[in-house]
């Protein structure tokens, strides 16, 4: 008998900008669709119209698009079980609460926000359980209602919970988990407005698009009994549940922002490479064992399996994804790095470089300084020197070490030859005469070196000296040697 097909969904809110764990929601989802060759599916809960955002939508997608995490169905997709935003499916979740309703399994409130203020105040008063109503409109006879609706008074639409007995479900990453239906309250279903609260959506939706795993974030275990009794007063079949576990910052407290908990493509625009977030991302939570940290896209496909994800909290560890961005940066190619860097080359370059700039150019730049960049955007920094004729820079620099002016002019005009002379314009073609200069020279390597660096860079430290020289080419090198041998001379007349 072959296994019923894997749907799963991702369901965000666009009352914020999608940020780093409910990503991680979407990726494994994504990861369990693509491993399973099941589907997986993109639903905007837009009910929630009073805290929608502008242009989280757009940014909810965007972060998707960015990341790989492609869907089978949802907005822009289209499918079959559309539409997929909730605002656009108010009349469904209107009908199922009716049916509840008629069903006995459901019953219209009409207690006011200020007789509800005033229950809560009470029960705390009395150190009561805080439920977060007491059952008043359970019971009302027709002729009650009828007087209340009379008055103009709007109902909600209240879930009837049983007042006793437990509620068991399977958690596929928890195990089997009891809550006493003593501790659940009446929730509502419908707003007085027509617009359903989560749970209503929630369970409508997932039936109606017949997701078989809800993968969610572990916040949401404590109303799973409610969404299971929900499904029974249906007459449906739960999908099975996966309660992923929580993000922690390194000190153990709840993921802030204070520990790199930022929006997403907040790290595209610090310079994270989305294959880093996609592999840190799956390890917050899952592993594939106890040493491996590099995980490429097409291997966390084959191995992802719920039984590896963790019942602990993960770390998210801001250093881990800097390494990890880091490694990513340095298996790029040139090509590949200065598509991807130049849009910070651009904006943090002086506006007094030469743009558009050469592609060709950057990417051996890039690929020079990425050695020790754990970001894109560290990579312009201080790097100015490669994009403009002359670098300024006070003539003391040149004097490291004490070195005297006529002995540092003296060894910077040697050098001119030298860099003339040689008949490939590469490292190893430039080491050997300059380190035999210093030999001829008396003079230690480092300090000829030293003023070899400021002289073609400005700065006294810059990535290796003749990667250096060679990616700024011999008549760059040339001419800056020759003018700090005249800044020398100029300095000791």
């Amino acid at each position: 008998m072959s296994q019923p097909e894997v749907r799963v969904r991702y369901a965000p809110s666009p009352t914020g900008y999608p940020h780093i764990g409910n990503i991680r929601t979407a990726l494994f989802n994504w990861l369990f669709a693509r491993h399973t060759g099941g589907r997986f599916i993109v639903r905007i809960e837009d009910t929630d119209q009073s805290r929608k955002v502008e242009g989280a939508v757009e940014q909810i997608l965007e972060s998707l698009r960015w990341l790989g995490l492609d869907w089978d169905e949802g907005p822009e997709a289209g499918g079959d079980c559309g539409p997929y935003f909730q605002s656009q499916r108010l009349d469904r979740y209107q009908r199922h609460a009716r049916r509840l309703v008629e069903s006995g399994h459901a019953y219209p409130c009409y207690c006011s926000a200020e007789r509800l203020a005033q229950m809560r105040a009470r029960m705390a008063e009395r150190k009561e359980s805080q439920r977060t109503y007491d059952r008043h409109c359970r019971d009302l006879g027709a002729e009650e209602r009828a007087r209340l609706e009379a008055q103009g008074t709007v109902p909600v639409i209240r879930f009837r919970v049983p007042e006793s007995g437990q509620t068991t479900f399977h958690d596929l990453i928890r195990g089997d988990i009891t809550f006493a239906n003593a501790e659940l309250d009446d929730l509502v279903l419908l707003k007085s407005d027509g617009y359903p609260t989560y749970h209503l959506a929630n369970i409508v939706d997932d039936h109606e698009m017949g997701i078989s795993h809800v993968m969610r974030a572990d916040e949401w275990l404590s109303s799973t009994p409610r969404h299971v009794l929900l499904y029974a007063a249906s007459g449906w079949t739960p999908p099975l549940y996966a309660h992923l576990p929580m993000i922690l910052g390194p000190d153990k407290s709840k993921l802030s922002k204070r520990h790199g908990a930022t929006a997403l493509l907040e790290y595209r625009d610090e310079g994270y490479l989305p294959e880093a977030i996609f592999n840190f991302l799956a390890l917050l939570g899952w592993s594939l064992d106890d040493k491996t940290d590099i995980i490429g896209r097409a291997d966390l496909i084959s191995s992802f399996s719920l039984e590896r994800i963790s019942r602990t909290a993960a770390v998210f560890d801001i250093k881990k994804l800097q390494w990890m961005n880091g490694f990513y940066i340095r298996q790029c190619s040139p090509g590949q790095l200065a598509q991807r860097a130049l849009p910070f080359f651009e904006r943090e370059l002086p506006a007094g470089v030469k743009r558009p700039l050469d592609l060709e150019y950057l990417g051996r730049v890039a690929a020079l300084l990425r050695e020790r960049a754990k970001t894109l955007r560290e990579l312009p920094a201080s790097s100015g020197y490669f994009f403009v004729d002359e670098v300024d820079y006070p003539v003391d620099l040149l004097l490291q070490g004490g070195l005297a002016v006529e002995r540092g002019r003296g060894l910077l005009q040697a050098c001119v030859p030298l860099l003339e002379a040689v008949p490939e314009f590469d490292a190893a073609s430039l080491e050997a005469p300059l380190r035999a200069l210093a030999e001829e020279s008396a003079v230690k390597t480092g300090e000829l070196f030293g003023l070899l660096r400021v002289a073609v860079t400005g700065r006294t430290a810059a990535p290796p000296l003749f990667e250096t020289m060679v990616v700024l080419g011999r008549e760059r090198c040339l001419g800056r040697v020759r003018l700090a041998a005249a800044r020398l001379a100029a300095a000791g007349a």
